[in-house]
């Protein structure tokens, strides 16, 4: 700790901040892009801005933020600009512009998903039990990002005309009017503006954040690696660090690929094999995973120790196959869909936050918030990079005929990919029992 006062306020209230920006624009940008004219290999670039931001951050933005800047500093500075770029995707409709803004905000924004876990590790007394707490507030921000819009993408010409009197019938007719087809992916500009104003004010709070100096190379250690990063690949060749890495990537790949597709299949007809859900709640339903997330996450410390590493990261990957399950097999029960929703918070808590954890606990000090940029390079980077490329074709090329898309073999896919890593997982992963720095 580098302050007597205890900063878990700030260190929760900043993952509010952070993950309330990519909550904003991310869930339905997916069926967004294709409304301005753009084609599938136009999305899958777009979307790539990201998760290629996460593998170009492992080289380049996290070394600095590692060992040249002030992490505090780092993440002022990449939400300042990087929020201006969100707010310039809300007014734009050409494919290069739209290419360049995404691609400034993701080279700055992801850098800082590990900047802000480095910054919590780094005022933390015991993270095992800290950062599940602290990490709540990332998923609370995802919560909250969702929520606004379901009184920006209404119908505001049909709540005038049907003139509601009092305030809860003008609530219930606010709730009940979402928008659909051309006018709800017109209005979804407004996410971009809601994440750029979240970004600047982040980029302000940053200023109150507690000091995290930047670590320095010893120079009495002559044999250490001039790149931090380079320290953290070193890490691969033990065993069970390399197959947690491969496995991340598959748990990342399927991870992304829900994001690609459930806004899409939440908001067609029901007659079209979907579930028909308005377009003001499609977000808010999504949300029902952060909200299992955020209590996932309170226990997350209890079911490490009781459970170990491995168990708890099967139970995350299996998360993913019955939720896929579920959308391939009952997609005419709109309760199921909805209430299945629930084990997108098992699936990060249970695999991904406690992957975070285990780096911290088993990489060394002076790389660690390195190697937390070698697993985003999985978690944000290839798997993303993966989804992104291949979800929109899956989708629009080979899973529609005729403007008919077969869902249910489309869901197979992810379902019996998780299903092949968790069996994977359980038999090759074999951490030691105690920390080996």
């Amino acid at each position: 700790m580098t302050e007597t006062k205890s900063p878990r306020g700030r260190l929760f209230l900043m993952m509010v901040l952070e993950f309330f920006i990519w909550g904003a624009w991310l869930p339905l940008i997916y069926s967004y892009l294709p409304s301005l004219g753009f084609t599938p290999l136009q999305q899958a670039w777009i979307l790539s801005a990201f998760p290629l931001a996460a593998i170009v951050g492992m080289f380049f933005s996290n070394q600095f933020a590692d060992r040249h800047f002030a992490a505090e500093r780092f993440l002022g500075f990449s939400q300042l600009v990087g929020g201006l770029a969100l707010l310039g995707l809300g007014f734009t409709r050409a494919f290069w512009p739209f290419f360049a803004l995404m691609a400034a905000h993701c080279l700055l924004y992801v850098p800082t998903l590990s900047i802000v876990n480095s910054i919590a590790f780094a005022h933390m007394r015991d993270p095992q039990k800290e950062f599940g707490l602290i990490r709540m507030g990332g998923t609370l921000g995802w919560i909250l990002a969702a929520w606004p819009f379901t009184f920006i993408l209404v119908d505001w010409a049909r709540v005038r005309a049907a003139a509601p009197a009092g305030v809860a019938a003008w609530l219930g007719t606010v709730l009940g009017s979402g928008l659909t087809g051309p006018a709800l992916r017109q209005a979804t500009r407004w996410t971009f503006v809601v994440a750029g104003a979240a970004s600047l004010a982040l980029a302000a709070f940053s200023l109150a954040l507690p000091h995290t100096p930047p670590k320095k190379r010893p120079a009495a250690a002559p044999s250490a690696e001039r790149f931090a990063w380079l320290e953290a690949f070193r890490l691969l060749k033990h065993p069970f660090v390399l197959v947690l890495w491969l496995i991340t990537f598959v748990d990342a790949f399927v991870h992304n690929l829900y994001f690609n597709w459930t806004g899409t299949f939440l908001g067609a007809a029901r007659e079209a094999g979907g579930v028909g859900i308005p377009g003001n709640w499609i977000m808010p339903v999504m949300s029902l995973g952060q909200v299992s997330e955020l209590l996932t996450m309170l226990v997350l410390g209890v079911v490490l120790k009781k459970l170990g590493w491995r168990l708890t990261m099967l139970i995350g990957v299996l998360g993913h196959a019955g939720r896929f399950a579920v959308y391939a097999f009952f997609a005419s029960a709109p309760w199921a869909i909805v209430a299945v929703q629930v084990l997108h918070g098992i699936c990060y808590a249970f695999f991904f936050a406690t992957v975070y954890i285990f780096v911290d606990t088993y990489f060394p000090k002076d790389v660690r918030s390195s190697a937390q940029g070698l697993f985003n390079v999985m978690i944000l980077g290839l798997g993303v990079l993966a989804a992104n490329t291949f979800g929109p074709v899956l989708m629009q090329s080979v899973y529609t005929v005729a403007g008919v898309t077969d869902f249910r073999s489309m869901f197979l896919l992810p379902c019996l990919t998780a299903l092949g890593a968790a069996v994977v997982l359980a038999a090759a992963f074999r951490p030691p029992s105690v920390r080996g720095e």
